[in-house]
């Protein structure tokens, strides 16, 4: 076994590895960027580098801090032959598989043509002469990518050429290759994935399955372990098809193979490999009683795997869900800002954040991961609700509401699952905020008494009930008067930074902002006005209408780009356009993009 190991990553995967590697006794190396060490202080050993995608940068680290193995976590260089292959050249253990490996199965077109020929279904589709496709409804995707990004669902051909221009840039930006393919969009799908370890001896298992058809954007939000789809023979039919697909490419250490499979006859088609750890891993650690970060070094150190398939046995049930610093109501865009209060639950939560850490644009939205685990599969969701209830993160816009919303759906917890019901069946809207949580910001913003003479408070004090000063707030764009204080005691967590106040109450969290009197607002600042906000703090990409052109209503306008996700930006009004941006330029959430003059 190694005595020295570099992650080469960040965030909460890097911590995950730490705690591996802190357990076996083996001295753990960080690698961080300028101001991004929340992950480098709990490793022995820290190095500054550039960039996590500067291969020869990291495998100098490792050089220099004698690691014989180098984590890569999962996202940046995980699935990245040539640093696969530098490592080796310079005598450091990958602690993943061969470059081969990686190469065959991280060219989605090469790998469905090699998990075919061992005998594994695929989902028909074509990897050349894409705008020729006419099965439709269709999913484009990125050959070179995986975890959704760039992935574009396309229900008629007059939408391809745009479908496949955007996929493109997205996966371009996010991989660093815009190679495409299209294949048949299976209706009703769920996402369910297998497992697989093995080892340089020849030995190869399956850990059993994950469901992650839970999604937005094609992203896995909840994922969990079993599948309430999968019968025993089902399982082991699956299962021994992900074995072949990862023999089919002599695959060492841990790996997971995708299926697509059909919600109504359960016919199931390969989609594609991950060669790395995968980010709902905890769920099968939970259930399997196995520590999978261990499994690989163990593999990577040379070491045969040290059970069969007959010892995988898989106990009661554990449910993931991803936190996210992202907006529900605006469409799961990415939020930004600065962790001000941080309370974790009563459960396994995986995190790289602390207080007074920095949420930029820079990087993946995800914060956290919560996984519960239970007996049974009710028991088990329940558990996890209580738990994203409990779980405190001020200063930035979570998607902690909007998770526990989805744990109560009927669907979900009847395990009537598909990739589309999340976007289908829940609004991404808040419900309104309550009176007393107002009531509690109006009282938080209120001014301090001058002395303990009850005549001489700055708020207008009166007998009777407490009410405090008329106030404006804003809330999700909203003004809003503050309402009379109720009595009822609650408990309220809160943090202030300015005029912005975050309060956590009954399992939500709100930003309330003290507000200048309405009359005194700019004009600017009014609905109606024509001025095209950008919906994220990120980069405009592209600039699709010319100063002074007459745009209508809902006319596309600019593309934004934040944490490799596009969104498209439209026309308010019809008018004529005037730009205040250009392509290349850096964006902060709300700023003016362009205004759109209404024609008189």
């Amino acid at each position: 076994m190694f005595d020295t190991v570099l992650v080469a990553n960040r965030g909460e995967i890097a911590l995950r590895v730490f705690r591996t590697l802190r357990r076996l006794g083996i001295r753990s190396v960080a690698v961080h960027t300028e101001g991004d060490t929340a992950h480098a202080v709990h490793a022995d050993l820290a190095v500054k580098i550039g960039s996590y995608l500067d291969a020869s940068e990291v495998v100098e680290a490792a050089r220099r801090t004698g690691a014989q193995a180098v984590h890569p976590g999962y996202g940046f260089l995980s699935e990245n032959t040539r640093f696969s292959q530098v490592c080796a050249d310079h005598g450091i253990v990958f602690v993943g598989p061969p470059a081969a490996a990686i190469e065959a199965m991280g060219d989605k077109i090469r790998a469905k043509e090699t998990v075919a020929a061992a005998g594994v279904p695929v989902v028909p589709g074509a990897s050349a002469n894409l705008a020729d496709f006419r099965d439709f409804p269709a999913l484009i995707k990125p050959s070179a990518g995986g975890g959704g990004k760039g992935m574009v669902l396309v229900r008629t051909k007059e939408e391809l050429p745009d479908a496949l221009a955007s996929a493109a840039r997205t996966a371009l930006a996010a991989f660093g290759d815009d190679t495409l393919l299209i294949e048949r969009y299976v209706e009703s799908p769920r996402h369910i994935e297998i497992q697989v370890l093995a080892d340089a001896h020849g030995a190869i298992v399956h850990l059993g399955e994950r469901e992650c058809s839970l999604q937005r954007r094609h992203q896995k939000i909840i994922e969990e372990a079993p599948s309430p789809l999968l019968d025993e023979a089902t399982r082991a039919k699956m299962g021994a098809a992900a074995v072949e697909a990862a023999r089919s490419v002599g695959y060492v250490n841990a790996g997971t193979i995708e299926f697509i499979v059909h919600g109504t006859t359960g016919e199931f088609f390969f989609m594609e490999m991950n060669t790395r750890l995968q980010v709902e891993h905890p769920v099968t650690e939970l259930v399997t009683g196995l520590d999978l970060v261990e499994l690989q070094l163990r593999v990577a150190a040379g070491e045969p795997l040290p059970l069969t398939q007959d010892d995988v046995r898989l106990d009661g049930h554990a449910v993931e869900a991803r936190v996210y610093a992202e907006d529900p109501a605006r469409g799961f865009l990415p939020s930004t800002g600065t962790i001000l209060r941080y309370e974790t639950p009563d459960v396994r939560f995986d995190s790289g954040i602390a207080e007074g850490v920095v949420v930029g644009t820079g990087y993946d939205p995800m914060l956290a991961k919560a996984v519960a685990w239970a007996p049974t599969r009710t028991e088990a969701l329940a558990r996890l609700e209580t738990a994203l209830r409990d779980t405190v993160i001020l200063g930035v816009t979570t998607n902690l509401a909007f998770l526990q919303r989805l744990l109560r759906n009927d669907k979900v917890r009847q395990g009537a699952l598909d990739t589309g019901l999340v976007e289908r069946e829940l609004d991404p809207a808040e419900p309104e905020v309550p009176g007393h949580v107002l009531a509690e910001a109006a009282r938080l913003f209120a001014p301090v008494a001058a002395s303990d003479d009850p005549w001489d408070v700055p708020d207008g004090w009166r007998l009777g009930r407490h009410r405090p000063p008329v106030a404006l707030l804003e809330v999700g764009g909203e003004i809003v008067e503050a309402p009379e204080d109720d009595g009822v005691t609650r408990r309220f967590t809160s943090a202030r930074d300015g005029d912005t106040l975050w309060l956590h109450a009954e399992g939500r969290t709100y930003k309330i902002t003290r507000h200048e009197p309405i009359e005194e607002r700019s004009a600017a600042a009014q609905a109606g006005d024509g001025a095209v906000r950008s919906p994220m703090p990120g980069t405009v990409l592209v600039v699709k209408a010319a100063q002074g052109d007459r745009v209508t209503e809902g006319q596309p306008l600019l593309i934004v780009e934040a944490m490799k996700m596009e969104h498209t930006v439209t026309a308010p009004i019809g008018g004529t356009v005037s730009l205040r941006v250009r392509a290349g330029q850096q964006v902060s959430l709300d700023e003016v993009l362009a205004v759109v003059e209404a024609a008189q």
